[in-house]
């Protein structure tokens, strides 16, 4: 049984109407802290910003189609350590709530006093390309209400055009957009225990198994079958440019190992990396000698294996969210070839990351007949 809330948008203003929800949560004191993406005094960017005067919440931008910092990094920065002592809600896209997730069941976020917030996804375009939306008098508002269409935008970044989870998979409260008009109300639904006392509080009519909420998930039911098939191709495709050895080098012949990759990549949290520990500080001679031996060598060297490492690594937990890709100064595609490896590593083992913190991570739990359709008795 699901209890939700209907948030009333006038004159087709949903940035607003958000917006006056976001100050609600402060002005009833469910909240004392909020991050939330504000737009940047600029107008050409949209930043992730912790907040603590609502006033500031005048300038959030929630469905603003870019995100140039996975949001899961910034509360992994923010609580890995202690948790939040102020209640401290969480307004997040469904691919940084799973990695929200991810890093919970990795030790490297702690959850107490966090009130999650998440959204259905419009998807985000290049933090490059993003200035030309706004050049173009484009806004929000016009952007959300054609929800039926999002993935169809070629603009957007490789990840959302073939997000087969764009509405949050867990959240205390959802911003439902699916299957509504969101130029006249917004649906907010209650996930859990907590989610439905934050709707009491602020003193909205709570519904219980109401229409909104049917509409809404025979809406996403009939959007993901065709997001699937367009990522079935796309992974086709992928295949094709980056199978076998020379390809996949050819791929990767710009990388110049400057590691932006990993240091955006939410789900990469190791502190000490193997590629900036000391087995990778070499004397002179190591290198002449290689260079001696081989003729030449590459340099910076271990390009690929870096790349090789972290698709080990991280790959059961890829979210795909792009961030890596986003980073990358070269622009390799990164997305293609780690959603790719990703896919089949979570299709293996029947794990879809971001799920539930109830999933166990497949690297941490041993399953008597896992992996016996490809030879393993």
């Amino acid at each position: 049984m699901t209890k939700s809330a209907s948030l009333n948008v006038n004159e087709g203003k949903t940035r607003q109407a958000v917006n006056g929800f976001l100050k609600n949560l402060f002005a009833k004191k469910v909240v004392d802290m909020m991050l939330v993406p504000l737009a940047h005094p600029a107008g050409t960017n949209v930043v992730q910003a912790l907040v603590a005067d609502p006033a500031f919440l005048d300038n959030a931008d929630v469905f603003a189609p870019v995100m140039p910092v996975n949001a899961a990094r910034i509360v992994q920065s923010i609580t890995r350590l202690t948790p939040v002592d102020k209640k401290t809600a969480i307004v997040i896209r469904p691919c940084e709530m799973r990695a929200f997730v991810e890093l919970v069941k990795l030790h490297q976020i702690q959850t107490e006093n966090l009130l999650l917030i998440g959204i259905d996804c419009p998807g985000a375009y290049s933090v490059k390309y993003y200035p030309e939306f706004v050049a173009e008098k484009k806004t929000s508002d016009e952007f959300v209400k054609k929800y039926d269409r999002w993935a169809e935008d070629t603009h957007l970044r490789a990840g959302c055009q073939i997000c087969e989870y764009p509405y949050p998979l867990t959240a205390d409260i959802t911003i439902g957009v699916f299957g509504g008009d969101p130029t006249k109300s917004l649906l907010l639904h209650a996930d859990t225990a907590k989610g439905e006392e934050a709707l009491t509080k602020l003193g909205l009519k709570i519904d219980v198994d109401n229409d909104a909420v049917q509409k809404r998930q025979a809406a996403i039911a009939k959007y993901i079958p065709e997001i699937k098939e367009r990522r079935k191709k796309f992974f086709d495709k992928t295949r094709e440019e980056v199978g076998g050895e020379e390809k996949l080098a050819k791929v990767f012949a710009p990388c110049i190992k400057c590691q932006n990759c990993r240091q955006a990549c939410p789900v990469c949290y190791c502190r000490e990396c193997f590629f900036i520990s000391p087995t990778f500080e070499l004397e002179s001679d190591k290198y002449l000698n290689q260079a001696e031996k081989k003729g030449a060598v590459r340099m910076p060297s271990d390009t690929l294996l870096f790349h090789l490492t972290r698709m080990n690594h991280m790959g059961a937990s890829c979210i795909g969210c792009g961030a890596c890709e986003e980073a990358c100064p070269n622009d390799i595609p990164l997305l293609k070839i780690f959603q790719l490896i990703g896919s089949d590593v979570q299709t293996l083992f029947e794990y879809v990351p971001g799920r539930s913190t109830e999933d166990a991570l497949p690297a941490s739990v041993f399953k008597e007949k896992e992996l016996e359709r490809i030879g393993e008795k």
